[in-house]
């Protein structure tokens, strides 16, 4: 059913395009293939206005008037003028800078807005494909379900209504009139109107619950002049005073702990005594839970009690996980998933065959990999997208008039050869989400040093603001992906990139998160990545003898070393569709059920399978490829986690927290002992 909605309604815009009059509908049902299935005027009539509401909303412009002058029946029409892409005209770093910042989308749900962008840039002369294999990428994710619906209404200026649940409270239906959407630390966040509070809110989409409802029939929303959604957002993480808590770690331990220290001085045998800014208790007390025997905090109490209660908690939990319950070994969908099952929809594939058309009658042309990359799809499915697009043509429908689709050259060698369809050879203007994925993209370029010239940056960016019009620049400015990196983290960015372009090894001090220790490692740098909004660096690591990606806010040192950077031709970038980690089949699979005020874990870590249980709780598979790091996330969790499998893994976290119990008990003697001493000195 969707292919046969496809053909016809690429059959109409073909139709359209080629009119030279406005088309009644009568006119139009007894010309264009497709419609002869409805079987009664009604059902046409719906048929008919469907497709024309598809049509529009995928940027294509249907003009309507009078068939003729002397009657009123309604017509339509394409107008090329409407239709087709404005002249751009670009320099060659500026398509460079183009293509890269399309390209940042390419695992988001408006992946296909921006390949669509691509191709029909690249129609137009822009060579946007220059981008590919570039030193530094950015990547924007968009994995919570709620972003398509959030990203309509914004785009619509329409309000919308969802259930939202915030961190240890229940859900509650909130109503918002959305001024736009931040991306920070990886997560988007909504900001508008609540119409509840008559105030603005900042609402995390993560946390959204169940479907959003956008309201299509209520007036638009007024955005603000004012409205500042960037500075929103960052108030909300920046509201909280600072506090300060003495810690004693083990020497060589807790390296995330000393990271973040203020100061760190030798104390008794074998630990140090830290101080530790922080600013919420709950988020310190999950924290310092993590070390176990590796971190004991003395002050202040409610956060010492805080930790010895998520201990004893543990300590004391179930010995038994439920009978027959073992964590999945799938592959399957997780919550940071970012691009849906794209290439399903006629919606899509009308869009997708509009753009290609035109690239493949242009002289560079383009091959069925290239599609099935830029599209995210199998070459298996840009095939079919041929095989449907070889059916279509002009009214008539005799083979003169359909397209030519040379299918033994698509299979064998996978150039795409289209002929006979000059009807489609301009490409159709971009749309306000083509268009603003790419003003996005640049914007975010503007944010990673090294990515791109900053003149061309602006250049392209005023160029493509110039062409969109005045409503995809509003858009465009109510969206932002903020890069939040700080000096010491830029200093780093700066002597990688310097690697990169001299072609250099580097020398890394290195803080690893799943291993909680510190290494020197030699790598041959092959790349900069921007990933769910961390700046990472990707080369061979001689120490592993593999690529490995590291978290530039992770490096303790850099230095670029005097020896020329030989990464393996066999080993190439990484595959970024699900994020920095790289799944393994000998990842740990840790199936885990956790409470309402537990649920961030699957925000924040990789879970499979996550599945809604009664009073808010939640089960899901937690994928690690470090048990160690896994016993540090659920340590802090306390009651808020029950472990179901595996048996073994459950026992050794009971096991680590009993142990860590037994530390604190050390602690407390040893601070009693030594204020009775101190209180003995002062009395004698």
């Amino acid at each position: 059913m969707a292919e046969e909605k496809t053909r016809r309604q690429l059959n109409l815009v073909i139709c359209l395009l080629s009119a030279r009059r406005y088309l009644s509908a009568r006119e139009i049902r007894a010309t264009v293939q497709g419609y002869e299935r409805a079987s009664t005027d009604a059902a046409f009539k719906r048929m008919f206005e469907r497709d024309k509401d598809e049509l529009r909303r995928s940027g294509i412009p249907l003009a309507v008037g009078e068939v003729d002058v002397w009657g009123d029946e309604t017509g339509y029409r394409i107008e090329r003028s409407e239709y087709e892409l404005e002249p751009l005209r670009l320099l060659p770093d500026e398509a460079a800078v183009l293509g890269l910042a399309a390209r940042a989308w390419r695992f988001a749900v408006l992946g296909d807005a921006a390949a669509e962008a691509v191709l029909k840039l690249r129609a137009a002369g822009i060579p946007t494909n220059s981008a590919v294999g570039h030193s530094v990428v950015p990547v924007v994710a968009t994995g919570e379900s709620a972003f398509p619906a959030v990203w309509e209404a914004l785009r619509d200026r329409r309000a919308i209504t969802f259930g939202y649940r915030p961190l240890e409270r229940a859900v509650a239906r909130r109503r918002l009139e959305p001024w736009g959407v931040v991306n920070r630390f990886g997560h988007w966040y909504v900001a508008g109107h609540d119409r509840d509070r008559q105030a603005p809110r900042v609402f995390r989409l993560s946390r959204m619950v169940g479907d959003v409802e956008v309201d299509r029939k209520g007036g638009a929303v007024d955005v603000p002049t004012h409205a500042d959604v960037a500075s929103l957002v960052r108030l909300e993480h920046d509201r909280a005073s600072v506090r300060v808590a003495t810690v004693y770690v083990r020497k060589d331990t807790a390296y995330e702990l000393r990271r973040a220290a203020e100061t760190v001085i030798p104390a008794a045998a074998g630990w140090d005594e830290i101080h530790l800014p922080f600013t919420d208790p709950e988020d310190l007390v999950d924290l310092l839970a993590g070390f176990a025997t590796n971190a004991v905090v003395t002050s202040p109490t409610c956060v010492r009690d805080g930790v010895v209660h998520r201990l004893r908690a543990t300590a004391e939990a179930e010995g038994t996980p439920e009978p027959g319950i073992v964590p999945e070994q799938t592959s399957g969908r997780t919550v940071t998933t970012s691009r849906g099952d794209v290439g399903a929809g006629s919606n899509e594939q009308l869009r997708r065959l509009l753009s290609l058309v035109p690239v493949a009658l242009g002289t560079g042309g383009i091959s069925v990999e290239e599609v099935a990359d830029l599209f995210g799809l199998s070459q298996k499915r840009v095939l079919a997208d041929l095989s449907l697009l070889w059916t279509c043509g002009l009214p008539g429908y005799l083979p003169g008039d359909l397209i030519e689709v040379d299918m033994d050259a698509a299979r064998s060698t996978g150039e795409i050869i289209i002929g006979n369809a000059d009807t489609l050879a301009a490409p159709l203007r971009l749309t306000s989400d083509e268009a603003v994925t790419v003003l996005v993209g640049i914007r975010l370029l503007g944010e990673l040093p090294g990515a791109a010239d900053s003149e061309a940056l602006a250049r392209t960016a005023e160029k493509l603001r110039e062409a969109a019009g005045d409503s995809v620049r509003r858009l465009a400015d109510r969206v932002d992906v903020r890069v939040d990196i700080d000096d010491v983290t830029r200093r780093r960015q700066r002597v990688a990139e310097a690697a990169l372009h001299n072609g250099r090894r580097i020398h890394l001090r290195y803080h690893s998160y799943y291993r909680d220790d510190v290494s020197e490692r030699d790598v041959d740098p092959v790349r900069l990545v921007l990933v769910e909004g961390r700046p990472y660096l990707e080369g061979w690591c001689h120490t592993a003898e593999d690529m490995r990606m590291f978290r530039l806010d992770r490096i303790l040192e850099i230095a670029e070393l005097d020896v020329a950077a030989r990464p393996p031709a066999r080993c190439g970038p990484r595959e970024l569709a699900h994020g920095a980690l790289r799944r393994s089949a000998s990842d740990t699979l840790i199936l885990v059920d956790l409470a309402p005020d537990a649920r961030w874990v699957t925000e924040e870590y990789v879970c499979e399978n996550v599945t809604e249980l009664p009073e808010g709780w939640v089960r899901a598979t937690l994928r690690t490829p470090d048990p160690d790091w896994a016993r540090r996330v659920l340590l802090g969790l306390g009651d808020r986690v029950r472990v179901r499998a595996p048996a073994d893994f459950a026992e050794s976290l009971r096991a680590e927290a009993r142990g860590a119990l037994r530390e604190y008990t050390r602690v407390a003697a040893r601070s009693a002992g030594e204020r009775e001493e101190t209180a003995t000195a002062a009395h004698d």
